[in-house]
């Protein structure tokens, strides 16, 4: 939530003017969990530590508590003897690939947050198996840490004095569908920013999921392709699951013949 704020204004004239904005819809401030802070002194949120620099640019990079939270979670798995070189590869892929897409708008160069520490460790620890060398243990090591690429700040600003509250539901969907990239992004743009199965606008409350009409997952043609709403996704395959259990077993097999005894007649 981002306010505009007067010079002039002090700590409790902020508080102030976010509690009515909150009580307007019928929530109040956690004293306990809000704090009012300069931008240049930085401030923790969601596992991001946000600063505005004395040049004035903007610096976003994972909180310390987060990066230790994460780090813990892959020496458990390196340093786990139950498994092996390869099972580690495998259950620690998933877990690098997500806290690195995550936090894919921070700045995130340098030897710390590009992981070049813990996988020189996980390399070594790898190495160490009388099954490994150097060679399968570096091609371990990259499905461990795959890579993904980053664009630092590079998420959208919202525009003007624009709030989700405002009703402007053509600016808030337009602006929901840069969120997704690849055939997403293209089908929402061919679709206008419209549900392609209930024709609704697609907001930021809920997820877009990409839809093969002919479920077919291999069949990526443009007609193939539609933008639709998670909980409508979720509804398609349900009502094609539970008329596949309905249909009759015999459905879709021609019928015999009735062939009578060579001269019956």
């Amino acid at each position: 939530m981002v306010f505009l704020l007067k010079p002039k204004d002090n700590a409790e004239a902020i508080l102030e003017r976010i509690s009515q904005f909150l009580a307007e819809r019928g929530m109040k401030v956690s004293e306990q969990k809000t704090k009012v802070t300069a931008t240049t002194d930085g401030f923790t949120f969601l596992g991001w530590h946000f600063r505005v620099q004395s040049n004035g640019k903007f610096r976003c990079v994972p909180s310390v508590n987060n990066f230790k939270a994460f780090r813990q979670k892959v020496k458990d798995i390196v340093n786990n003897s139950k498994y092996g070189a390869k099972t580690k590869a495998e259950k620690l892929a998933p877990i690098v690939r997500g806290w690195r897409n995550y936090h894919r708008f921070c700045k995130m160069n340098g030897s710390r947050f590009s992981l070049w520490h813990v996988q020189n460790r996980a390399f070594r620890v790898f190495n160490k198996e009388s099954k490994q060398n150097r060679y399968t243990s570096k091609k371990l090591v990259n499905i461990a840490f795959p890579s993904v690429p980053y664009s630092e700040n590079k998420h959208g600003n919202v525009k003007g004095e624009k709030s989700p509250f405002d009703g402007d539901m053509t600016y808030w969907s337009e602006r929901n569908s840069k969120l997704y990239d690849g055939e997403t992004a293209q089908a929402l743009k061919r679709q206008n920013h419209i549900c392609g199965y209930c024709g609704l606008k697609t907001l930021s409350d809920e997820r877009v999921h990409l839809h093969h009409v002919d479920g077919n997952h291999n069949n990526w043609r443009t007609k193939n392709l539609l933008a639709i709403h998670e909980s409508c996704h979720k509804y398609l395959h349900r009502r094609k699951r539970e008329s596949q259990e309905h249909r009759e077993p015999d459905a879709g097999k021609l019928a015999r013949p009735d062939l009578t005894e060579r001269g019956g007649e």
